[in-house]
């Protein structure tokens, strides 16, 4: 008997519009939030989750199939997309949202992306994505996707490596102690450490030729009604401000001094 040929990889990238990491963050005049009337830019996180995707192709040549890229945003969310197709993506889907909605929170971005795996006719292998975004660093997303799934899943990655035969991947991931290894079963769920970029990837640069390509490739649109999903928020923002701003110190001329004006703002010492 020949044996069955091996199934070709997808995968998955879930990816997010957020402020730009140089944008110095302010509170917008109704204190509901941030101003958001700045730049934005692919979460850095994600950048690298597309990086690795590109490279486990390079890796592995033909063996992966197809490298899909999704967002849940605003219709400017549809430029983000364009840059990870420009990285080197083949298609994307945008499950967009109205600019006056509010962003949905980490169970329902997970809930869209479970629906939106399950529409896959020719399956999803791996989820690589940030560990967090870097305007709420809730750093959920992730972990919930793999538990509403059932699949296996290495946080924090710093090195992945994919068997398609053996359908395993072998990830290193960075722990308190330093480094745990993990061998995971396909599918299985990645999210990738900002502070790994050395050992992990460097997100490349989009050369113009990729980004005239990308502007062809197929952007395929949809709602979360459409794939069955409430992302309403569950929580509510009462008020958002910024924090008291830092009162200078003073200098002192010798210790008893200092013992002095510790003891006039109340700060008084025991013998042990």
């Amino acid at each position: 008997m020949r044996p069955s040929a091996v199934r070709l990889l997808n995968i998955l990238v879930p990816i997010k519009r957020a402020v730009d990491y140089a944008v110095k963050i302010r509170v917008n005049p109704e204190q509901t939030g941030i101003d958001l009337n700045v730049k934005h830019s692919m979460n850095p996180f994600d950048e690298i989750a597309v990086e690795e995707a590109v490279r486990i192709r390079e890796r592995l040549k033909d063996a992966v199939k197809s490298i899909k890229v999704v967002t849940i945003g605003p219709p400017k969310s549809a430029e983000t997309l364009r840059t990870a197709l420009a990285m080197g993506a083949d298609s994307a889907v945008h499950v967009e949202i109205p600019d006056s909605a509010p962003s949905p929170e980490p169970l329902g971005v997970a809930k869209t992306l479970k629906a939106l795996i399950e529409r896959q006719k020719e399956g999803v292998d791996i989820v690589i994505l940030g560990k967090q975004a870097i305007d709420d660093d809730a750093g959920q997303t992730g972990q919930m996707l793999a538990g509403l799934m059932g699949w296996s899943q290495a946080t924090f990655a710093s090195k992945v490596e994919v068997n398609p035969e053996q359908k395993v991947a072998n990830i290193t991931r960075e722990i308190d102690g330093g480094l745990e290894e993990l061998r995971c079963k396909l599918p299985v769920i990645i999210t990738t450490d900002l502070r790994q970029v050395q050992l992990l990837n460097e997100p490349r640069y989009a050369s113009l030729p990729n980004i005239m390509k990308a502007k062809k490739k197929p952007v395929e649109k949809l709602t979360a009604a459409e794939l069955g999903v409430d992302i309403t928020p569950r929580l509510e923002t009462i008020k958002v401000t910024e924090p008291p701003k830092r009162v200078g110190g003073g200098k002192v001329a010798n210790v008893d001094e200092l013992l002095a004006k510790l003891k006039e703002a109340g700060f008084t010492g025991k013998r042990a």
